[in-house]
């Protein structure tokens, strides 16, 4: 089968966007939301239809995504290339009703995921972190599917000397740096210039900011001053944007801009797949998706997609460590 790989620039479109809808109608890939529209119809994105308080959809061949800005692309694109495919459920499985295939993919970040399952007006929330214990006690019947695995590297400008200097942060001048201890790379190391640290972080609804906080941070605040990104695709522009930047990018996003970013060691370790697999890299997180109660048919045949060989191979082409 041919792949369709997105562009990283859609990517970032996607992602900037914050809402990411998608819809496939008798065969092809259609953005539209609400009434399906003709199968030769290609509309622009809108939002979802909202669902009650009570249910997420009354209507078992649509599936709705909300939550991490990290992993909506890649749901987006296996949906894409699901859509494209097979159209209908029952071009797929023929045990499944000949109904057109809708899913739709919001972004807003891991903690909007989860509310959204627990307020009941989504079917699966995208995290990119663990889920919380008051997160598990409040879905009903939680049920968690691992997507992929992401790591958070340390990464700078290509431009900033540092890369010259050190390619090695211990924890204690991570926490330096992201704190304002070190208002400028010169009281990093005294060759530096006295430039000011722009801190760039993802803002307090993003899985990564509390990944970050645990693993780096512990009880020590990021500074006020730190510029907060509203995605990763957002964050690592940021840095790529400004020489005297400094962030944790997404493992994933980190290797979609390879040479325009450059990520720096944690305690001697680099952000490499074997150290992430092996937990030497203590800034890792896994990539959920979270839902409530049993899968319909339709779920369970997405969910199977994603966990497929080939699902997998497009969590490893959207630069994330696939966990199969």
């Amino acid at each position: 089968m041919k792949r369709k790989i997105l562009s990283t620039a859609l990517i970032f479109t996607m992602i900037l966007s914050a809402i990411l809808m998608l819809t496939a109608c008798g065969g092809s890939s259609d953005d539209s939301a609400g009434s399906t529209p003709a199968p030769s119809e290609t509309q622009a994105e809108t939002e979802a239809p909202e669902a009650s308080e009570s249910e997420t959809s009354s209507d078992d061949n649509q599936i709705l995504f909300n939550g991490s800005t990290s992993l909506s692309p890649v749901i987006t694109a296996i949906a894409t290339e699901f859509n494209e495919t097979y159209g209908t459920w029952n071009a797929y499985d023929s045990s499944l009703p000949e109904k057109d295939i809708a899913i739709y993919v919001s972004a807003g970040g891991s903690g909007q995921g989860t509310k959204a399952v627990i307020d009941g007006t989504t079917d699966f929330g995208m995290v990119a972190r663990s889920v919380k214990d008051e997160e598990k006690e409040a879905i009903q019947d939680e049920q968690e599917y691992q997507v992929g695995i992401d790591a958070l590297t340390l990464a700078v400008n290509p431009e900033n000397p540092v890369t010259g200097v050190l390619d090695d942060l211990s924890t204690e001048q991570i926490v330096a740096l992201f704190s304002g201890e070190y208002a400028t790379w010169k009281d990093l190391d005294s060759s530096l210039p006295e430039e000011e640290v722009v801190v760039i972080t993802r803002d307090i609804n993003g899985g990564a900011h509390e990944v970050f906080q645990k693993n780096i941070m512990g009880d020590t605040e990021v500074k006020a001053e730190a510029i907060q990104a509203s995605s990763m695709g957002e964050l690592v522009q940021n840095i790529i944007d400004n020489q005297w930047a400094v962030g944790y990018a997404s493992y994933g996003v980190a290797n979609q801009n390879e040479g325009k970013v450059i990520p720096l060691k944690v305690n001697g370790v680099a952000p490499v797949e074997e150290n992430i697999l092996d937990g030497s890299y203590i800034i890792q997180r896994p990539l959920l998706l979270v839902g409530s109660g049993d899968l319909t048919p339709q779920q369970q045949a997405f969910i199977d997609v994603i966990l497929s060989e080939e699902g997998q191979a497009t969590v490893e082409e959207m630069g994330f460590i696939p966990v199969k």
